[in-house]
């Protein structure tokens, strides 16, 4: 028991005084996920937009995959990522594998499914209740798509912001990937598997505290958003 509230004490010495060490970890992860979810939520917006609205053989088939899809293992795309950066892979000659940029990758194939199948979702229920109105007006299925985008941007906000604490929270993919090298590609997730390993409690607490603030930060945003258009329907009356 003394040893746990010894190691709690050093983790919030750590992150009070600024350590050095915890900030970079912090500061990498942050934007590997941000780049990542940039990424993966412009793909992802016009996949789900594009599949709320097309009409093709065998729809119902890819929609399907794009569901089944959402519980993509992470260190199945660690594996897929691996092999297609390796050096005898395809994009080998990229030479970015054990790399932030690798670690993007695969963060990027993550956050692609969930945010196609939640926009698409979204907009489905959307276009029921205004899909006919637009058409009557004139606009094709892809700019409806981008007009009701634009009225779902709460909505869609929330899309992104969960895509981001998924991607953020990741450990298998990005440390198949990135390898967890100190000082290039060690993350909050990764620093926290290695330290506790290490018996480093104070470090690992530190960097867990961190990630349950960011997760939780990421919480609140999401419910304002959720709260958005019921502000500004009060506004509006």
């Amino acid at each position: 028991m003394f040893r746990m509230s010894d190691s709690i004490a050093t983790a919030w010495a750590l992150i009070t005084h600024t350590d050095a060490n915890l900030l970079s970890v912090v500061l990498l992860s942050l934007r590997v996920s941000a780049g990542a979810c940039l990424i993966g939520g412009l793909l992802g917006l016009l996949l789900g937009a594009w599949l709320a609205v097309a009409r093709f053989p065998g729809q119902r088939g890819v929609v399907a995959l794009l569901n089944t899809l959402l519980a993509l293992p992470s260190v199945v795309v660690g594996l897929l990522v691996y092999l297609l950066l390796s050096r005898s892979g395809p994009l080998g000659a990229w030479g970015i594998l054990f790399t932030p940029g690798a670690m993007v990758v695969a963060q990027s194939i993550l956050v692609t499914p969930i945010v196609a199948a939640l926009t698409r979702q979204l907009l489905v229920g959307a276009l029921v209740e205004g899909g006919d109105t637009l058409k009557s007006m004139g606009a094709g299925p892809m700019l409806s798509a981008g007009l009701l985008m634009l009225h779902e941007r709460w909505a869609l906000l929330t899309v992104l912001l969960t895509a981001f604490g998924r991607a953020i929270s990741e450990v298998g993919a990005v440390m198949m990937v990135g390898g967890n090298i100190d000082g290039l590609t060690r993350v909050m997730t990764t620093s926290i598997a290695l330290e506790t390993s290490k018996g480093d409690l104070p470090l690992a607490l530190a960097l867990g505290i961190v990630l349950l603030a960011v997760v939780g930060l990421i919480n609140l945003l999401i419910a304002l958003a959720q709260s958005g258009p019921r502000l500004v329907g009060a506004e509006r009356i």
